[in-house]
């Protein structure tokens, strides 16, 4: 919190903003400004909302300080910058950026909200640094409805993958020490993400679909159907890394691209040695590199799912509660800081205190509940808590009666 300190312009805000913090990172079995309020022992949510919507204090810098100490806490010279999106299922058209869309988090098209956030990960752990909420075009198109959404007039519409190159780049132009991007199909698609990775001479390993067009020397092929070209000799076996039961092994090949801009641009394709389902990635590199350093990169990528789950699941990242464009990013950018000290304090325990033979070593989730047992555990009066019972069952039989009004209206 000393590090973000500098950012509000009140003390208020940011003991606020602290005790938000606190309250994201103990075991509440939600985490929305009304059990957020009651844990911090205010009387009513209506300062956690001020704080979030009208308070004055800047999101993105403290997005950048967030950046700059995951980058200190975590540096490794095999950092790889990770891109994806996920979605929080909505009910309703007001909250920013809502509308019926595919979202991984359902696996299907929903009524949704996604962002795409990008994340620093190295073998000491991993992190997100930056975050950017996908305004749909049916929005961007619909002025009167974004101006309600306090969305800036300057904000138009952008691609996933606009986005990503957007945060890709404010990293890399922060000194974010990276030489490598991954990222799933969305990203390895795109020609323009790609172009922009290239002109910086940052690599790349990106998934693409099975039907991308390759470009070889013998002519243009389908991923597909170039796979089928390989002989047995290309094939190797290697780790993608160690999971939970052991190290991950897969078969790999690799076929040149023919390019004859600067640069060495492959196709890497995986197959699972069990099921021989395939993948394939795209990648670039400024120089040759080794098969294996396109593997360790290719693997990298799910780092981003695991702070995806430990976000959510210890964080609240999917718990907020806000509608408009200020308050979601300043609940995400302080969900993220929670998440990053849980990252921060796993690794620097991994550092500092070897594991014995006989016990795992400590996780986010571990750490979290030890925090949350032994530093962020707060008492409550029972008035404190007959009191908030009696807030939320007056302020939902207001919304019940003011629900009820409508329907009513609205009937002819």
């Amino acid at each position: 919190m000393g590090r973000i300190a500098g950012r509000f312009a009140r003390v208020e805000p940011r003991r606020r903003a602290r005790a938000l913090v606190l309250g994201l990172l103990s075991d509440l079995p939600r985490k929305n400004c009304w059990t957020l309020a009651e844990y911090a022992g205010d009387t009513t949510p209506d300062g956690m909302q001020h704080l979030l919507s009208r308070a004055r204090w800047d999101a993105d810098a403290v997005r950048d300080d967030i950046r700059g100490f995951v980058v200190e806490q975590l540096h490794h010279h095999d950092a790889v910058l990770v891109v994806d999106e996920t979605g929080d299922l909505k009910k309703g058209t007001a909250t920013v950026g809502v509308q019926r869309q595919y979202t991984s988090t359902a696996g299907r098209i929903e009524n949704s909200q996604v962002a795409v956030y990008l994340a620093y990960s190295t073998p000491r752990g991993h992190a997100a640094i930056d975050r950017e909420l996908y305004v749909p075009r049916s929005w961007t198109q619909d002025t009167t409805r974004c101006r309600v959404a306090g969305i800036p007039d300057n904000v138009g519409f952008a691609s996933k993958p606009a986005l990503a190159a957007r945060m890709i780049g404010r990293a890399l132009d922060a000194g974010v020490p990276a030489s490598w991007v991954a990222g799933d199909e969305v990203y390895g698609g795109n020609p323009h993400l790609r172009t922009a990775l290239e002109g910086r001479q940052v690599g790349y390993v990106l998934a693409v679909a099975c039907d991308h067009q390759i470009t070889t020397r013998a002519g243009k092929f389908r991923t597909d159907v170039l796979v089928k070209k390989l002989p047995k000799r290309a094939w190797q076996k290697l780790s993608v890394g160690a999971g939970a039961k052991g190290h991950r092994f897969y078969d790999w090949a690799l076929a040149d691209i023919a390019d004859d801009r600067p640069g060495r641009r492959h196709l890497l394709v995986r197959r699972n040695r069990r099921t021989v389902e395939l993948a394939f990635y795209r990648c670039y590199s400024a120089a040759r590199v080794p098969l294996s350093t396109l593997v360790r990169v290719a693997g990298r990528r799910w780092t981003v799912e695991e702070t995806f789950q430990s976000s959510k699941g210890l964080a609240g990242l999917d718990e907020h509660q806000v509608r408009r464009w200020t308050s979601w990013h300043r609940r995400v950018t302080l969900t993220m800081l929670a998440h990053t000290f849980l990252a921060a304090a796993t690794a620097d325990e991994h550092a500092q205190e070897p594991t014995p033979d006989e016990l795992t070593p400590l996780t986010c989730n571990e750490i979290q509940h030890l925090f949350s047992a032994l530093v962020a555990q707060t008492v409550h009066t029972v008035i404190h808590r007959l009191r908030w019972s009696e807030w939320r069952r007056r302020h939902q039989a207001r919304a019940r009666a003011c629900h009820y009004q409508r329907r009513t209206a609205q009937q002819p």
